[in-house]
């Protein structure tokens, strides 16, 4: 259902102002991130592979959250749509931006950049809730997707080994000191956690679903299922400290920072993702969902006999392609007739905690949709539901006791020109009302052993637990185990 708004557009001119190039992105952030709405999306480099842009921007002109009900709200604007992702679209276009002298090969332009958590695909797919609990609902005031509209951007390129601030005259007033200034006016304060990680559930309760998935495949329901679990701790300080531990634990190309609200309001997300969801320039669309992991090796033969196990491991490649199938069938949707490809099968790609089984899957945007319609034909990834996607979702939503938030979810931008790319928000942190969340989970097939999916779902953030317990006075809880 379509608005009939009475809001006025917003008309921007946005020029290019080339900037010293800087191999890390923390070094401008660090002098943003104290301004309103801050956003970070970071290639991870100078210490991740892979990455090419960071994007960054601060005091958007409008905040779009769309809440539990799935109540789309933007105080900036009087008359919005019902429809969770119309309403979004709508946003975007109240922004009308012409370009002077912006290169093209500059990804982002200005317009949505934000979250949309995993819960919002029940918004999509009208997947029935969970039933009603203080664990299932002790996340339901952060908001199911958030989105601020920026009409300015600093952009690095490192393949280029350039940097370029995208904004208006007064923009580049506004922001060109604080990025030029010798000091950082806001430097990182402490942050601790106050006991180690708990998991949600306990070993017999991990078993218990994972024995009803292994029942749900053999009746026939499902092919797979990606079954996560949450582990929890108090901590205090700055939130900006502990996604720079997180950072340093586990460089990946798709992290991102934000934060909002403030005190013991105040909600962070801290995402170090290897896994690309969703990229649109112009109409070419790729997905890079990632199934099959093996942790690194302590040395150089181990590290490589892991690869190899990887690289030869049928039951992981026959999980992987079976998400490809779906991914296919996902963009197959929108895309032109004839244009899906996987130029890229089960690649085994070593990140820095583990081994991962990585495909690549294009395709053609039809004329017909644009990147809200592909948004909407492929969230949430199939990587991180199963096969087929609608029964698994369901069935995580009847086995699993917590919401998983903006993990799973998506993170990432659409401009103005409708390009888009987005992460898959796996390997990422919340911070909700002074206590931290990491979740971690995995795929699980016929075959698949209880205690081999229960080691791989703690390797994916074991690293990032340690990263963030070596940061406080945690001695009073015990380890993260569900014994």
């Amino acid at each position: 259902m379509h608005s009939t708004s009475l809001d006025p557009i917003i008309r921007r001119t946005l020029k290019c102002y080339p900037l010293t190039y800087q191999e890390d992105a923390l070094y401008y952030f660090e002098r943003l991130r104290h301004l309103e709405g801050s956003i970070l999306l970071d290639s991870g480099k100078p210490l991740s592979e892979g990455g090419r842009f960071d994007i960054m921007s601060a005091e958007p002109l409008a905040v779009i959250e769309t809440d539990r009900y799935g109540i789309a709200r933007c105080p900036q604007r009087r008359h919005i749509s019902i429809d969770p992702i119309e309403a979004q679209r709508e946003l975007l276009k109240d922004l009308r931006v012409e370009l002077d002298g912006v290169p093209e090969h500059i990804p982002f332009k200005g317009g949505l950049l934000g979250f949309w958590s995993y819960e919002f695909s029940k918004l999509l797919e009208r997947i029935p809730s969970r039933p009603h609990s203080e664990l299932a609902h002790a996340l339901d005031d952060v908001p199911l997707a958030r989105l601020g509209l920026y009409d300015w951007a600093i952009v690095q390129d490192h393949q280029r080994k350039e940097a370029w601030l995208i904004a208006t005259n007064r923009r580049r007033r506004q922001i060109l000191p604080l990025l030029t200034a010798r000091r950082v006016t806001h430097p990182a304060a402490p942050f601790a956690l106050l006991e180690r990680f708990q998991p949600t559930w306990s070993a017999a309760e991990y078993q218990a679903a994972f024995d009803q998935v292994i029942a749900f495949i053999r009746s026939g329901d499902c092919y797979q299922i990606n079954l996560t679990q949450r582990f929890s701790a108090a901590c205090e300080g700055d939130a900006w400290m502990a996604y720079r531990q997180l950072r340093k634990a586990t460089p990946s190309p798709f992290s991102a920072f934000m934060c909002w609200g403030t005190g013991e309001k105040q909600q962070a997300i801290l995402s170090v993702s290897p896994e690309r969801f969703i990229q649109a320039q112009g109409r070419r669309i790729t997905t890079q969902p990632i199934k099959g992991t093996r942790p690194r090796g302590t040395t150089p033969d181990e590290d490589a006999k892991n690869a190899l196990e990887l690289q030869q491991s049928e039951k992981d490649r026959a999980e992987n392609v079976m998400i490809v199938d779906l991914l296919r069938n996902d963009i197959g949707q929108v895309c032109s007739p004839g244009s899906v490809r996987v130029p890229y099968l089960t690649q085994c790609i070593a990140y820095e905690n583990v081994h991962h089984l990585v495909s690549t899957i294009t395709g053609i945007l039809d004329d017909r949709y644009d990147a809200f319609d592909l948004f909407r034909a492929c969230f949430p990834g199939g990587s991180i539901t199963g096969a087929p996607k609608i029964r698994a979702m369901e069935i995580i939503e009847q086995l699993e006791p917590c919401q998983r938030s903006v993990y799973c979810g998506a993170i990432g931008y659409i401009d103005i020109q409708g390009h888009m790319d987005t992460s898959i928000a796996i390997r990422t942190a919340l911070i909700h009302q002074q206590t931290v969340h990491l979740w971690g989970g995995g795929g699980i097939v016929d075959d698949s052993r209880v205690s081999a999916e229960y080691a791989e779902s703690l390797t994916k953030i074991r690293h990032l637990m340690q990263a963030l317990e070596q940061s406080g006075p945690t001695d009073e809880g015990g380890d993260h185990t569900t014994e």
